[in-house]
């Protein structure tokens, strides 16, 4: 499965499971799935704005103001440089993280006006008392298809539940990221390169939603 499709379904997966959790009652829903439940009416109301969604500059504001209280782009996107987080400047971080979720919001956006007839199974949560980590299963169905597996991992910090990587069909979009941004780093030899061609792509891609 290809790094855009991964995006695809992370963000998507997270609409759509916040779609059908807010049909449940509050007193079904465990804190983590409460986290991703909130953003749900304020996505669901903007989808019937057919107005709305043809201005893909301002779906793809609303759906980062959206999804940021849930999303641990922090710790996601440290995951996903690994030991070149750990080497990169201040600068470099703050590049990174900001081209790297502009290019997860663009994606999702695209997939917030387009996909549609999406249902979620959610799977029995296995959770400890006291425990700040979380692994939330779910099953995506679509009409015709096989299931498709897909788990999310949260983090408690700071008293929100965060999502900050997605395993479909077990394998993690972290590391499908990491695989990609490691081979680019050996091939243009520096971070900074690796930020640049990725700012590079991002603006030519909004430039053409936009045009």
């Amino acid at each position: 499965m290809n790094v855009k499709r991964y995006t695809l379904w992370f963000f998507f997966g997270v609409f759509m499971a916040a779609t059908l959790m807010s049909r449940a009652l509050a007193a079904d829903l465990l804190p983590p799935q409460q986290a991703i439940e909130t953003a749900s009416s304020k996505l669901q109301n903007k989808m019937q704005d057919k107005t709305f969604i043809k201005d893909f500059s301002k779906v793809t504001q609303f759906v980062n103001e959206t999804i940021l209280p849930s999303t641990d782009f922090d710790k996601i996107s440290s995951l996903v440089l690994g030991k070149l987080w750990k080497s990169a400047t201040p600068d470099e971080r703050e590049r990174f993280k900001h081209e790297f979720q502009t290019l997860l919001v663009r994606t999702y956006s695209r997939a917030f006006v387009e996909f549609k007839d999406w249902s979620i199974r959610y799977l029995p949560i296995e959770m400890e008392d006291g425990s700040n980590k979380v692994i939330v299963k779910t099953e995506v169905l679509q009409p015709g298809l096989q299931p498709v597996s897909v788990n999310y991992r949260m983090l408690l910090a700071d008293g929100k539940w965060k999502a900050y990587d997605i395993m479909i069909e077990g394998v993690s979009l972290v590391t499908n990221y990491r695989t990609t941004f490691t081979n680019e780093m050996q091939t243009k030899g520096s971070l900074n390169a690796v930020i640049d061609g990725l700012a590079k792509r991002n603006s030519e891609a909004l430039a053409a939603k936009n045009s």
